[in-house]
């Protein structure tokens, strides 16, 4: 196991955002086993309490002042035998815990017997029945398996009749458990139920195995129900009490009616106080025995809040593992420090401790300690009432944040579920985690990602034959995946044995459910039943596959914050090793279902990557498209029909953000193909309103090609490749529902700008077809909406305005469209990153109107124009010279700045026109 640093983690400081601050308080669901813990540590505690007083009482009153006239046989004795018991106490106690929990501690002080403990007393009292039928040689045959049953048929009758009859009662018990178990294999309860009494009758097959006098039996009952209670001891804390009890209360008998000696009594009372000293010494050990054996009875009983416990947080199997050591935990935490001292003890923290602490308790190492402790945070994670509490103590305790890191780290094969569980729960951290803090973290979490030990071909080149040997690549071999791999067969398994049942037995349990619906006990006894099974393990699946868990973490490191993304891109080999997974046929994976949660993942999380605004996510965009592998992945997702809807979806987002890169917008339109299948998805051959399409994946796949064609005549010259291109986006224009209608729009901008020699008169016509729908749009629309929409606009009027300025008119439509633009112009006078083009889209459509007709200078001149000019010429921003922006980042930067638009504008108006205008202003 590597070191985990813990010791280091104490020098940094961990940020988490913790949320729900607003939630109302919930009372924590231990709540009620802490309160029982709490009562029975203080009757216990009030115990030692006596003891102690008792001790120091016996050993300076009545030792110290009355030893010498203290009775030899009964007194001096009693008081000896208990102060010699509570010394033994209180020395473990105080020296050594270990001997205390051994010998004295009321937690553990009864234990079920079960299987094993039952076994033990019918052998123990096979055994003594055999030596007690003076077959001495037979004590070893009881022992042995039943496989030599045949064997030990052929020797004489007359000596192994008794031998025989108890191998045949092991053979009995065997069969029955073996059947019971076939039967009963998935209920935990019921299966415990009945191989216990399995070996109840077995206890009681023995009393009357052989033939027996007339008092045998019931001796041999006497003998076993002993035998019962001693097994059921698990120290020493229930004999002591009981000897504390009986001597106390023979000594006060002895006080109360006289020694065996006559001169008892008149030694008594000729001794000042030693009866009353005698009579409080006594009394407090008694007292002391009672609250002993009420806090072992309490403590027997624990089994119910725990169970509870189990029940309210919805642990499993490990979780009553987990629970039982909570409750060992707060047991200890409780008898440390004063009585009344208030003790904070509570299942995150025992969990927080157990992640970060070596501490033992009872047999339990440090590892299932680690263990235990990372699946309570994980469950406390997946609920969301104790999910806020645990994100605000983590946000404390940066030791226990850096253990749980350095376990992403723990390879050893003993450690395989605690680092998964780690993985786990880092998956949930992450949403709310600064790990810029934590040196060394997404080495850590790339380390994931490296999990296959299958051999690589390599060049014959470069590669020797030892390393040939020796190398590995990634995905399924590790041992923690071959886990879930027998897991999955197992469930499988289960699942065809509940398909064999035959039908006939099936509709008999379904008719005698119907007629025992209403039984009360039934249902009291389906109660008691629930109470007492606890769920399954969930089988790991292969979304639990450190991979897929890996890039499940980087993707919410990525969405936290832009600090975490800095963190990302310093790894050098995690965004190749992500990449990797993008291959739609890996020879690294068997599985094709694992194949294709950890293709989803890479490719939501290089989705997530490159969506990042600002200079990292330039940087990120960068090495991502740097992978000469990546692109032709992309290109077979799509164009692979096995290929799902939502891993396509992904792709095309993908292409979407990195098509932002002027670069990466020519090598994306080299593979044609990509075009081809973006085209094919958003036009959807089967008609613009198919309920077989989904809306969302047409509008990326859209948005994908809009970005594509943006300043690159080359993409637009292939979608112009597309039979009636122009026709099948026109719909989209006009359906008023308006899901399309901005892609649609972009695209047939870019395409009148860039591909304007390859437009026939047909496409010319579709596009005048839309005009008179853009211009209502055009009245409503505000923001970018209302850029993209005055863009087309003015590409429209630029390739056929003689249509354009015909469909204008000089009409209504006219004096509003034009107006919708002067007030558009004036109220963005502070450009915004949301729209940063709206104004330089208005002023081109002008320019366009103008060099059309010069008609038009005069009425825009009227209507406000020139003064509206000059406010643009004077408040000029560099964010107009970009076409989006992505956080504080401006990508596409236009040919020509926006002053130099103004200026043709200008010029197109008139010098001696603009110069009126401006002294207007000035005035």
């Amino acid at each position: 196991m590597a070191d985990d640093g813990g010791g280091g983690g104490d020098e940094h400081l961990v940020q988490i955002t913790v949320g729900g601050a607003g939630q109302g308080k919930v009372d924590p669901p231990e709540k009620r086993l802490n309160r029982f813990v709490r009562a029975v540590v203080l009757i216990e505690r009030v115990g030692n309490a006596l003891g102690t007083l008792a001790f120091t009482w016996a050993t300076v009153v009545l030792l110290g002042g009355y030893a010498s006239k203290l009775h030899s046989d009964d007194d001096f004795s009693f008081g000896t035998i208990l102060i010699l018991l509570e010394a033994a106490r209180m020395f473990t106690r105080d020296k050594n815990s270990l001997d205390y929990q051994l010998f004295f501690n009321t937690r553990g002080a009864f234990r079920p017997l079960g299987w094993s403990g039952l076994t033990v007393i019918a052998c123990f009292c096979g055994v003594l029945k055999i030596i007690w039928k003076k077959h001495r040689i037979a004590s070893m045959v009881l022992l042995l398996s039943p496989i030599f049953v045949r064997s030990l048929s052929e020797v004489s009758p007359g000596v192994w009749d008794p031998m025989r009859r108890a191998v045949s009662l092991w053979v009995l018990v065997a069969t029955i458990g073996n059947r019971c178990f076939r039967i009963i294999s998935k209920q935990e309860f019921w299966r415990q139920v009945i191989i216990n009494m399995c070996m109840i009758a077995a206890l009681g097959m023995l009393v009357y195995m052989f033939d027996v006098h007339e008092h045998e039996p019931s001796t041999m009952i006497i003998i076993e129900v002993c035998a019962l209670v001693i097994v059921s001891f698990g120290n020493l804390q229930i004999p002591a009490a009981v000897v504390r009890v009986i001597l106390a209360l023979s000594g006060l008998i002895l006080l109360q009616h006289g020694g065996s000696e006559p001169e008892y009594d008149e030694l008594l009372d000729g001794l000042k106080n030693i009866g009353a000293t005698l009579k409080l010494f006594y009394g407090m050990v008694l007292v002391q025995g009672i609250f002993y054996a009420v806090a072992c009875m309490l403590e027997f009983f624990s089994f119910i809040p725990r169970k509870s416990l189990i029940h309210r947080v919805g642990f499993n199997q490990w979780g009553m593992k987990s629970v039982n050591m909570y409750y060992a935990y707060a047991s200890e935490k409780c008898k440390q420090g004063g009585v009344l001292a208030p003790k904070r003890i509570s299942l995150s923290t025992f969990a927080m401790d157990s992640v970060k602490s070596d501490f033992c308790l009872e047999k339990s190492d440090s590892t299932n300690n680690h263990l235990y402790g990372i699946q309570v945070v994980h469950n406390f994670l997946q609920s969301e009432l104790t999910k806020a509490q645990l994100l605000s103590k983590l946000a404390t305790s940066t030791k226990t944040m850096a253990r749980i890191i350095r376990m992403l780290d723990w390879t050893s094969p003993k450690d395989t579920a605690i680092r998964l569980y780690a993985a786990k729960v880092m998956v949930e951290l992450a949403k709310n985690l600064r790990v810029g803090t934590i040196p060394g973290t997404m080495q850590l979490v790339s380390a994931l990602l490296d999990t296959d030990r299958r051999l690589q071909r390599g060049n014959p080149l470069l590669d020797t034959d030892n390393e040939h040997g020796e190398r590995q690549d990634p995905v399924l071999n590790t041992e923690d995946n071959r886990e879930v791999a027998d897991k999955q067969l197992q469930t499988q398994g289960q699942l065809r044995d509940t398909e064999n049942v035959p039908e006939t037995e099936s509709r008999s349990a379904q008719e005698v459910s119907i007629r025992e619906q209403n039984s009360c006990a039934l249902r009291c006894w389906q109660r008691i039943s629930e109470f007492w099974s606890i769920p399954d393990e969930e089988l790991l699946t292969d979304h639990d596959l450190l991979p897929v868990l890996a890039m499940s973490i980087i993707d919410s490191l990525a969405g936290c914050g832009r600090d975490n993304c800095v963190e990302i891109s310093k790894v050098d080999d995690l965004l190749p090793k992500i990449i990797r997974f993008t291959r739609f046929r890996s020879d690294t994976v068997n599985n094709e279902a694992q194949q294709k949660i950890m293709l989803k993942s890479s490719l939501k999380v290089l989705q997530r990557l490159t969506s990042i605004g600002g200079k990292i996510g330039i940087t990120l965009r960068s090495k991502i498209s740097e992978d000469p592998f990546l692109l032709s992945n992309l290109a077979e997702i799509l164009g692979n029909n096995k290929s799902s809807q939502e891993s396509r979806k992904l792709v095309v987002g993908i292409l979407r953000n990195m098509a932002i890169d002027e670069k990466t917008r020519q090598e994306i339109g080299r593979i044609e193909m990509i075009i081809t299948k973006l085209m094919q998805a958003f036009l959807n051959a089967e008609g613009t309103r198919s309920t077989n399409a989904d809306p969302l994946s047409r509008k990326v796949a859209g948005q994908a090609l809009a970005m594509l064609t943006t300043e690159c005549v080359q993409n637009c010259l292939v979608l112009m490749k597309e039979p009636e291109f122009i026709k099948k986006l026109k719909p989209m224009i006009l359906i008023h529902d308006g899901t399309y209608i901005y892609v649609a729009a972009s695209l047939l901008r870019n395409v009148c700008l860039h591909a304007r020699s390859k437009l026939r008169d047909s496409d010319l016509k579709e596009l005048s077809r839309t005009l008179r729908e853009v211009w209502e749009r055009i009245m409503d629309a505000e923001g970018a909406e209302l850029e993209i929409l005055i863009g087309l606009s003015s590409q429209i009027c630029e390739v056929n305005p003689e249509d354009f300025t015909r469909g204008l008119g000089n009409g209504q439509i006219k004096q509003r469209f034009l107006k919708k633009l002067i007030v558009t112009l004036n109220a963005n006078m502070k450009p915004s990153t949301h729209c940063p083009g709206v104004r330089r889209v208005i002023v081109e459509q002008f320019i366009h109107l103008m060099e059309y007709n010069s008609g038009y200078a005069d009425w825009l001149s009227e209507i406000g124009m020139t003064a509206a000019l000059l406010m643009v010429e004077q408040t000029l921003s560099k964010v107009e010279d970009y076409r989006l922006f992505l956080g504080d980042e401006g990508f596409m930067k236009y040919n020509m700045p926006l002053s130099n638009l103004v200026a043709i504008a200008k010029k197109l108006m008139g010098c001696d026109c603009v110069m009126a205008q401006a002294q207007e202003i000035r005035d």
